[in-house]
């Protein structure tokens, strides 16, 4: 059995990427936490689609609004939380989100189980030289069973005034 150490994450410390209009900082990951959960923080631009419509086959997301406006779209229903607010997006769900304001947004993500937040690591490593060719985020997507809908990313731009870097 691992031993897992108590530690404190300070503001602003951890590995921090960017994908796009959203970053990310890699706070708590399953090797820290036997792989129950993982934990991130994501900084959102003003008006930035967090990502296209998508659903995941192995894991629940739980999005804890630190600040800013956060929209969501679960299924067919779009939703808005404001800080304090948790937005519960669970496994097989088709969902995205986005930052509804004007002003920078952050949001707790928690990953159970854990192992998606290396699918994080991942895209920020392959984004650092520039956007990847659609055949490897393909590959990087099936291997963590994410299903992405590209073509929503124009509808939700229009329909809610953002933007997707």
């Amino acid at each position: 059995m691992q031993e897992h150490q108590a530690k404190a994450i300070k503001a602003g410390e951890g590995r921090i990427g960017r994908l796009g209009g959203m970053g990310v900082r890699w706070m708590v990951g399953g090797d820290d936490s036997g792989g129950g959960f993982a934990l991130v923080e994501h900084p959102l631009k003003p008006r930035a689609l967090g990502a296209p419509l998508h659903r995941h086959s192995r894991e629940d997301e739980y999005s804890y609004v630190l600040e800013g406006r956060i929209g969501a779209m679960l299924g067919d229903e779009v939703i808005f939380g404001e800080p304090g607010d948790l937005i519960f997006k669970p496994r097989d769900q088709w969902h995205t989100f986005w930052n509804a304001g004007d002003t920078d947004a952050r949001l707790l993500e928690i990953i159970a189980p854990a192992g998606f937040e290396r699918y994080f690591e991942e895209l920020a490593d392959l984004f650092l030289p520039g956007r990847p060719a659609p055949e490897v985020l393909a590959e990087v997507r099936a291997r963590y069973g994410l299903e992405t809908d590209p073509a929503s990313i124009a509808r939700l731009v229009a329909e809610h005034g953002l933007v997707f870097e």
